[in-house]
């Protein structure tokens, strides 16, 4: 923590500065008096602000600035990815379906993956922002080949294999993870 102050705000808070986190941004966190339960972050003028609960203990609060940092690391890194685009090359490589649409989601939290054949959509988990390109084509490249077929049979697995270090990034994924599936 390099530096406290005390604000004045039209709701009661204390506001602590700590150096950079995992944004690389200093981290105010503004212990709000009237937020009882929820944590927002949110970037403000180069800096990430964290509104916690009053009164929570040291390690509490520290978890959910951390969380909340992380949550921001995600969204500011999966802004650099265009992932229709890699999703469209990756298709046309390997001779798979095109999506309609390909997006990140912050809501998965048991897989890295989803895919609405249906509807020709695709989601990702921002959780992927941080691994090697070769991982994410691995998981875009599993969910394109949904798009084909529904299940995990022979055929989604001849279509996966497509894609040369499907079986390195699965066991990449399943290093570094504890339970989550594509």
């Amino acid at each position: 923590m390099t530096h406290v102050t005390k604000e004045v705000l039209p709701e009661p808070v204390s506001v602590v500065t700590y150096g950079g986190g995992v944004t690389d941004l200093p981290i105010d966190v503004i212990r709000s008096q009237r937020r009882k339960r929820t944590v927002q972050a949110s970037v403000v003028d180069g800096r990430l602000q964290v509104r916690v609960p009053y009164g929570l203990s040291p390690q509490r609060e520290n978890e959910l600035v951390e969380q909340a940092s992380e949550q921001i690391r995600r969204r500011v890194s999966s802004a650099g990815i265009n992932l229709t685009k890699r999703a469209r090359q990756l298709a046309a490589r390997y001779a798979l379906p095109t999506p309609v649409s390909v997006e990140w989601s912050s809501r998965q939290m048991r897989r890295w993956g989803s895919c609405t054949p249906d509807e020709g959509r695709i989601r990702i988990s921002n959780r992927l922002t941080s691994v090697p390109e070769w991982v994410l084509d691995s998981v875009l490249v599993h969910e394109l080949a949904h798009l084909q077929v529904a299940d995990h049979g022979p055929g989604f697995e001849e279509l996966v294999s497509r894609y040369e270090l499907s079986e390195r990034a699965k066991g990449y994924l399943i290093a570094k993870t504890d339970g989550m599936t594509v």
